[in-house]
Order: C-alpha cells, then sequence, then structure tokens
C-alpha cells in the first residue's frame, strides 16, 4: 500500500514533469534514468533514487530543497527509520545503600537525609531519545507545512506562471526572476525551463474535436511562441509554424496524456503569423488554428 509520503512525493514530481515539458523519453535522454524507471517514479510504482529527483528538479529549474525534504520524509518512511525504535538502554546497577541510623534516643535525632542518586546512563538515553523525537516532530510539521502550500494549488489546470519557483530577490526589487534567453536565442528551447511563462499572452485557446485542449502562448519578454496541449490521448500531436522552423511535440504514453505537453519555442516578432496544428491520433486531417502576434 502507497505511503501518504509516498503519494506527495510522487505528487510533487509529475508536477515538475509537467513543468519542465518534457515526456518519458525526453526524461530517459536528459538523465541518466531510463524511461521505464521514470514510468515506474512518476506513478509511485517505486521510490525513485535521490539523484532523480535532484536531476527532474534542475530539468524544471526548481529549487531542490522543497523535494528532497519530501524524498527524506517517503524513504525514511520505507526503509522503517520513520518508525525504528532506539535500541533499550541497558540498565546499570545501582550500588547498594549504606544502612542509615534509625530515629531513636542513641541517634539523638532524626538521620540526615541521602543524597539524591545520579541520573543512570538508562534514563540519559531516554531523554536524548525524546529530545530526538520532539526535534523530528518539529522538522516533520515543517515540511508538511511546505508540502501542503505546493498540494494545495487548485486541482484544475493553472496558468504557467502560478507554475513557477517563487521570486528571489535581485538586489533591485522583489518582481520575478528575469528570463533565461530572449529571440533567437531561444529557438528550440524549452520554454518553462528558460523562465518564458511569466508574463505571457495567450494567442489561440481551442478544443479540438476530440476533446484534446490546445493553447498557443507568446511570450513578449522572450520573443517567442509556443504550443501546448491537455486532455490528450497516446498519438496527439501539435506542431506550430511562425517565421522559422516547425516545432512539435507528440504524446508517447498515458503518462504524457494526463499532464500538459509543450512544443519547443519559436522565434516571433510583432505582426508574425502563427499558425498551430492539431493531429489527432486515427485522424486524417489536422485542425490548424492561426494567430498574429500583437
Amino acid at each position: 500500500m502507497r505511503s501518504p509520503e509516498r503519494a506527495r512525493l510522487t505528487a510533487a514530481l509529475r508536477s515538475l514533469k509537467e513543468r519542465a515539458g518534457l515526456s518519458l523519453t525526453g526524461l530517459g535522454e536528459r538523465t541518466p534514468f531510463s524511461k521505464s524507471s521514470w514510468g515506474r517514479y512518476l506513478t509511485g510504482e517505486i521510490l525513485p533514487p535521490r539523484e532523480a529527483v535532484r536531476e527532474l528538479c534542475r530539468l524544471a529549474g526548481e529549487p531542490e530543497g522543497r523535494c528532497l525534504a519530501l524524498w527524506e520524509l517517503a524513504e525514511s518512511e520505507s526503509s522503517g527509520r520513520a518508525t525504528q525504535a532506539p535500541p533499550p538502554a541497558r540498565p546499570e546497577t545501582a550500588p547498594e545503600p549504606e544502612p542509615q541510623p534509625e530515629e531513636g534516643p542513641e541517634t539523638g535525632g532524626p538521620a540526615p537525609p541521602r543524597p539524591a542518586p545520579p541520573a543512570t546512563t538508562a534514563t540519559t538515553h531516554r531523554r536524548s531519545w525524546r529530545a530526538t523525537a520532539v526535534m523530528a516532530a518539529v522538522l516533520a510539521v515543517t515540511a508538511g507545512g511546505v508540502t501542503a502550500t505546493a498540494l494545495l494549488l487548485p486541482a484544475d489546470r493553472t496558468p504557467d506562471d502560478a507554475r513557477r519557483p517563487p521570486a528571489t530577490g535581485t538586489g533591485t526589487g522583489t518582481g520575478p526572476p528575469p528570463p533565461r534567453c530572449q529571440g533567437a536565442a531561444c529557438e528550440g528551447r524549452d520554454p518553462m525551463n528558460m523562465l518564458c511563462g511569466i508574463g505571457l499572452d495567450t494567442l489561440v485557446e481551442h478544443r479540438t474535436a476530440s476533446g484534446a485542449h490546445l493553447q498557443v502562448r507568446y511570450s513578449p519578454t522572450c520573443g517567442t511562441s509556443w504550443g501546448r496541449i491537455w486532455d490528450t490521448r497516446v498519438g496527439d500531436r501539435i506542431e506550430l509554424t511562425a517565421a522559422g522552423p516547425t516545432r512539435s511535440a507528440e504524446i508517447t504514453d498515458a503518462l504524457d496524456a494526463t499532464a500538459y505537453l509543450y512544443t519547443p519555442m519559436t522565434r516571433t516578432r510583432p505582426g508574425t503569423v502563427v499558425r498551430a496544428c492539431f493531429r489527432s491520433e486515427g485522424r486524417n486531417e489536422p485542425e490548424c488554428y492561426e494567430a498574429t502576434v500583437p
């Protein structure tokens, strides 16, 4: 039975895969882990290695701290370390107390109070374990709070900029981070990895005959356009053409069909006509839509 810790980690990794806009095949090509391995990681069938989590964070442009904390919790639960009790301490034999004179006329008064015995090793171990347990609980609650912030996003589709990492200060303000490329330097690059999904425009939004959704996005900051599709089936394909080469993306497996799929970017300027075509599995004629970049 899959644990809550494993489920939270799996949900976070699937979100990163959507942000990266990569299929299982793409993950297999860009990381040391195979397509089939990624399929098992992203369905929660097996716990991914720590390095796989780091690789996916890198591809999605996500700081790795939160996901590694989720991985630690899942790995701890999976290995049994989360519930493993400390080994019982061997009690030490306390020395026999010296006989004390009883109160009476021969002693001249009550016996002096006995000093308290020193703490035993067992007592020290119990206190140390209690402090460790409290610290672990605090860390778990802290990690859980961070996780809830990420997983309590609306379950329905959200805009690209809602998926971006939190903005970090640059020394001149607290605005979003700048894109990692512009113009020709973005040609063929991934829009999410290059941070071009912030402050974008939607040029085309359409629901196809098969029920899939298609959008054409445009980033004035990066000077590029790209397409994305979701609610798709294996074999569906999107093609985007502007002034440069045609960029495309295809649904290759069932896991791709549950997420957004992005085409690589193509450079566009104001006034450029962008054409997007959706090719549904089993249909010969594509559905094509055009828009002019404002």
